[in-house]
């Protein structure tokens, strides 16, 4: 089986993003463009990827992880340059190598994959991703002979009247043999104006020895797409949120209004979803199916239950179970578990805190650092008091327990089960399961101090 090795360009800086962030970190969807890149190399299964670092390399470094190797281009000397960096790990290897830019991020496995079929099966030595461009201009244009196979690469300053009006497009991407790649950098030039070593030239010198070179045509002109400004970027993220949405709505995802609905590439969606205008789904989201989402809801990072409906609220890092009513207006904040047919109302705030199945915060609490067991009523106007200005503590809160309107729960606390917290109570002991537990003044009305007070205000 022939080994297969991906080498990403990740080292530039990006000077017309004017930005502090190195370009490839730059956001499509809510993930940086090199990491839409790695990850679609990825599931390639690769023998071995490289990314080439330079500007920030720490930081690129940082969000890739363990899914690349890295290599440093100490110097940005042109794209040959970047990749002979990874010379000392690929060079003696059989295989085909794959060169990506990491300000790419529109690239697909499957374009990747069929550019890697093709080269195979052409048996080229250099095989280039082509794209048809209904307007070419400022492009590299691939010029092929009659055969089909690719004669050269001209560039738009370079090219002819009759070349000019080729709409094929060379999009920066290629498949090598992986030695010939090595053997043939070593020979690349950088008399040029810039004195820069150009990965193209390659092409053209293996071209001179004979050997073939192919070219893979992806159907999809927007994969070409590289972002080196943020017009660029604002086009390649309403590209790719197109292309994440159609996806959804053709696996059965009900999205009311595409243009105003955000998803992110690692969200799954079940079938029969419903998702209103205003929403953002990203992180690692997963929403089971009949759920509702929706309108102007941002959701992060969460496991949402079938047929649960989150409505003009704010979720993160939490699960949330089935057939759940959050909103509108309610903030589920992290490490939050909401079990099944729980209600989280209006204005409720619920953090770091597990509710059992059945429990209802309806209206204007905040319930932080808490286990609420399953059947709890919890009142309007509730405060988990989990804070003494240096700890948090918790409260526990167990099954089928009623805590009245406006209590205060002073942690570290444990209201038993079944018991009941009357109505405008501070409590700071234990309540024992199936009490009744008062913990306020007693009322006093003064008889006509009403009219004390005016007769003052007037003096």
């Amino acid at each position: 089986m022939t080994e297969k090795y991906a080498v990403v360009l990740a080292a530039g800086q990006g000077t017309r993003m004017k930005s502090k962030l190195y370009k490839v970190l730059h956001p499509v969807c809510g993930k940086p463009m090199v990491q839409h890149v790695v990850d679609q190399l990825n599931k390639l299964e690769l023998n071995e990827l490289i990314t080439v670092v330079g500007f920030g390399a720490e930081k690129v470094q940082d969000q890739l992880g363990e899914d690349s190797h890295y290599v440093v281009q100490k110097e940005q000397l042109g794209t040959g340059h970047a990749v002979q960096q990874a010379d000392d790990i690929l060079a003696e290897r059989e295989g085909i190598t794959v060169v990506a830019c990491g300000d790419t991020p529109l690239l697909t496995e499957e374009t990747l994959q069929n550019m890697m079929d093709h080269h195979i099966e052409t048996e080229a030595k250099a095989t280039i991703l082509t794209a048809h461009a209904e307007d070419p201009s400022g492009y590299g244009r691939v010029i092929r002979g009659g055969n089909g196979q690719v004669e050269r690469i001209v560039e738009q300053k370079d090219a002819s009247k009759e070349e000019q009006a080729v709409q094929e497009i060379n999009t920066g991407t290629y498949c090598f043999d992986n030695k010939y790649l090595f053997e043939s950098l070593k020979n690349v030039s950088n008399d040029n104006v810039q004195g820069e070593y150009y990965l193209p030239d390659v092409i053209e010198i293996l071209k001179n020895q004979g050997e073939v070179i192919s070219a893979y045509q992806t159907p999809d002109f927007s994969e070409s797409l590289g972002v080196n400004d943020r017009v660029a970027l604002s086009k390649a993220e309403k590209l790719m949120k197109q292309r994440i949405n159609e996806q959804h709505m053709r696996n059965g995802v009900s999205l009311v209004d595409p243009d105003n609905t955000y998803i992110g590439p690692d969200v799954t969606i079940g079938q029969d979803v419903t998702i209103y205008p205003g929403s953002i789904l990203d992180g690692s989201t997963v929403v089971e199916n009949d759920a509702v989402i929706g309108p102007h809801s941002t959701i992060e990072n969460c496991h949402i239950g079938a047929e649960t409906n989150v409505k003009q609220s704010v979720a993160t890092d939490s699960r949330i179970g089935a057939r759940v009513q959050v909103g509108p207006f309610a903030h589920i904040r992290p490490d939050s578990s909401l079990g099944n047919d729980v209600k989280i109302g209006n204005f409720v705030e619920v953090k770091k805190a597990e509710f059992g199945d059945g429990s209802k915060a309806s209206h204007l609490s905040y319930i932080g650092d808490a286990h609420v067991g399953s059947g709890v009523n919890v009142g309007c106007g509730t405060i988990t008091v989990n804070y003494d200005g240096k700890n948090k503590f918790l409260t526990t809160i167990e099954d089928d327990a009623f805590i009245g309107c406006n209590s205060n729960l002073i942690a570290p606390v444990t209201v038993g089960k079944g018991a009941y917290v009357a109505a405008g109570s501070t409590i700071n002991k234990d309540v024992p399961a199936e009490a009744l537990s008062i913990a306020r003044a007693r009322q006093t009305n003064k008889e006509g101090y009403a009219n004390k007070i005016q007769s003052n205000k007037k003096d």
